[in-house]
């Protein structure tokens, strides 16, 4: 899974750039992701900028990072396309993520 990452203050910003997190890359993402957890990351802003699709195993694989975080972590999504976005909002996931337009709202929503 191929990730840039930029650390913001407390938080680490992550821009997934990939075109789609599918089922063929969802392993990847959480593989990837987790290892971000496991070196202590607990802030992380996911942009999602750069994804054009995702399906089912792909919004399973974030909120799987979700969970891996726990309650001691945060995980805000931001940049999201259409397409994403339609999907977010047909399986409800807008409602577990906080969804924000740009990377700097998704950072600001962290010094709330």
């Amino acid at each position: 899974m191929k990730i840039e990452e930029k650390r913001v203050g407390s938080s680490l910003l992550v821009r997934i750039l990939e075109l789609n997190i599918g089922a063929d890359r969802a392993v990847a993402f959480k593989e990837t992701i987790g290892k971000l957890i496991e070196r202590g990351e607990r802030r992380i802003v996911l942009d999602l900028s750069s994804v054009e699709f995702i399906d089912s195993s792909g919004l399973g694989a974030i909120l799987s990072v979700l969970k891996r975080l726990g309650k001691d972590g945060e995980l805000v999504v931001c940049g999201i396309t259409p397409p994403v976005a339609s999907m977010f909002k047909l399986t409800r996931m807008d409602r577990v993520f906080p969804v924000h337009e740009t990377v700097e709202e998704a950072l600001a929503a962290f010094c709330q």
